[in-house]
């Protein structure tokens, strides 16, 4: 469920529609019971773009299970008091609260992140920590999430987090069947930073995909950075600058991501032979696939395979 409120932005509006609202007959199921609600019948979104119409009133927010506040650049603007306790009663009643950008906003001013952590987008960090002091901003990465609460930082991020929310809830697998529709990277760490130093490669061509989709085919192998590198033709230090500067993360974490990806969706297509997953991953050991899968995903691998993996046959 989405509240929907004045001057609320589009663009995550949007994301939220494409991941969550769409039917996916490549998957052969709904993902989502997906629906809009507004405080009132006729919602002017952002800059008076558009009048939004035809949604359903507030009160159904009150059945939702994952419930998107509203986000908009007036983030000095206090929010209506009806979305406030509309957003208190779900997080009372269990239901899991997600911000885009400035949604982390309408979450503290109903106070449901005292104590707890989130992102917003960096250029709101100082106004954020003079309002909030009680919430632990982290500003320089992608999203948080914080088990019942998850937030996006800018508004591309809105992407990551909604590929998070649905590789959460219905596997690595489904998730990236998601992303290869949006043609959009299947993962992003959280923990990636917010902004790159250089989001435009000069010439003569520096990007990364030929070493990426060379390594992505070779994740059983025991690569190491030096063999990105050599692929490549660069030193170990450009390539690290690269990865920084194109993808906000490492050649390290990027590697590991990949064969935790990797991991997670053998185990989805029915192997139940753990040293056998790590080995085909590039993980080298179950107690190294073991770590790595609950860091990401919370879950053992044997939880993992109960939630997301084929039923018995």
């Amino acid at each position: 469920m989405v509240i929907v409120d004045e001057n609320s932005n589009p663009f995550e509006l949007g994301c939220a529609t494409e991941i969550f609202g769409l039917r996916r007959p490549e998957i052969g199921r709904d993902l989502y019971d997906f629906r809009l609600c507004s405080p009132e019948p006729d919602t002017l979104m952002r800059d008076g773009f558009f009048t939004l119409t035809g949604v359903a009133e507030l009160a159904v927010a009150d059945t939702a299970d994952t419930l998107i506040v509203p986000n908009r650049p007036d983030v000095e603007v206090p929010r209506r008091a009806a979305v406030l306790d509309a957003v208190r009663r779900a997080h009372t009643r269990g239901a899991r609260l997600v911000g885009f950008c400035s949604g982390a906003f309408t979450l503290a001013e109903a106070g449901v992140l005292d104590g707890r952590r989130a992102t917003a987008h960096w250029q709101w960090a100082d106004s954020f920590r003079a309002r909030f002091p009680s919430v632990s901003l982290e500003s320089d990465v992608l999203f948080v999430d914080d088990g019942d609460i998850l937030t996006a930082a800018g508004s591309a991020a809105a992407l990551d987090l909604g590929l998070h929310v649905v590789r959460r809830d219905h596997g690595a697998e489904v998730a990236n069947s998601v992303s290869r529709r949006l043609v959009f990277a299947a993962h992003r760490d959280g923990g990636q930073r917010q902004f790159v130093e250089r989001p435009v490669p000069d010439l003569p061509d520096e990007s990364l995909a030929p070493v990426l989709a060379w390594a992505q085919e070779r994740l059983d192998s025991p690569l190491a950075v030096a063999d990105l590198a050599a692929r490549a033709s660069v030193s170990a230090a450009t390539l690290h600058r690269r990865f920084q500067a194109q993808l906000g993360t490492t050649p390290l974490a990027w590697l590991t991501g990949e064969r935790v990806a990797l991991a997670c969706r053998l185990i989805e297509r029915g192997e139940s032979r753990f040293e056998l997953v790590a080995r085909r991953s590039g993980l080298g050991t179950a107690t190294n696939l073991r770590t790595l899968i609950r860091r990401e995903t919370g879950l053992t691998p044997s939880a993992y395979r109960r939630r997301f993996g084929p039923g018995p046959t």
